[in-house]
């Protein structure tokens, strides 16, 4: 057998997903402490998406997030998009439990090179998706180009606590308790990945410098739970404001 058949798939790839897919959802309530729903639902209200909207969810794994934003917007229709075909067996299937089906589709796909023309989508979201993504401007220049004027990209991403009392006691449970139940409860040694992709994530700061340079007009950057998640909100700039940004 090659060194390429036996490699270990790159951390945060779509393979690395394959992996934990089944017991995915049950890992978040438990390792977010049942955080992770009342932080998608905030995300799906900033999305602020018209009647009869067509929207975006990038990374979308076991559809959480898409399930979400169909009965949020009874009118809309979702496109999931994930790179891990394991994730995407496990959203058809809840998505068939819950009758979406008509409303919700799940495509194999990549947040850095969107099949989908410009400003095709009236929002996009991604949930705790965008610090996978290697090449992280290029995403989210894709995420400004596909959405419409006046439209929303809405980023949900965990992030490291800093301040106070409440950031450390945050700090201690991602880096020390959260790869520990993620290991035992899964049998997989991948949620030690949660613990690094966290900690080597920009700062709110930068990663709103990022999305202005990405021709995304940022109107929300607001902290989560003792800042353990973050919340983005920007608008795409109008063309001839893109060109003035560059």
């Amino acid at each position: 057998m090659s060194h390429e058949a036996t490699k270990a798939p790159r951390a945060g790839s779509g393979e690395m997903f394959d992996a934990i897919a089944a017991r995915y959802d049950i890992l978040n309530r438990i390792l977010s402490l049942g955080m992770d729903q009342g932080w998608r639902r905030r995300a799906v209200q900033a999305l602020a998406l018209r009647r009869s909207a067509r929207a975006l969810d990038l990374a979308t794994g076991t559809a959480d997030l898409a399930m979400t934003i169909a009965r949020w917007y009874p009118d809309a229709t979702v496109i999931g998009l994930d790179p891990s075909s394991g994730m995407l067996a496990e959203g058809a299937h809840k998505l068939a439990a819950a009758g979406l089906e008509d409303r919700v589709t799940l495509r194999i796909g990549d947040a850095q090179a969107l099949p989908f023309e410009d400003a095709s989508v009236d929002g996009v979201a991604i949930a705790f998706g965008i610090r996978n993504v290697p090449d992280r401007a290029r995403a989210l220049r894709e995420m400004a180009r596909v959405t419409r004027p006046g439209g929303r990209v809405v980023i949900l991403e965990l992030s490291e606590p800093r301040a106070g009392l409440m950031g450390l006691l945050a700090r201690t449970y991602v880096h020390e308790i959260v790869p520990r139940i993620g290991a035992a409860l899964s049998g997989a040694k991948e949620y030690r990945y949660l613990q690094r992709s966290i900690e080597a994530f920009p700062s709110p700061e930068v990663f709103t410098r990022m999305m202005g340079e990405a021709g995304l007009s940022v109107v929300e950057a607001s902290p989560l739970t003792f800042g353990v998640a973050h919340l983005f909100v920007g608008t795409p700039l109008e063309e001839r404001a893109r060109r003035e940004e560059a």
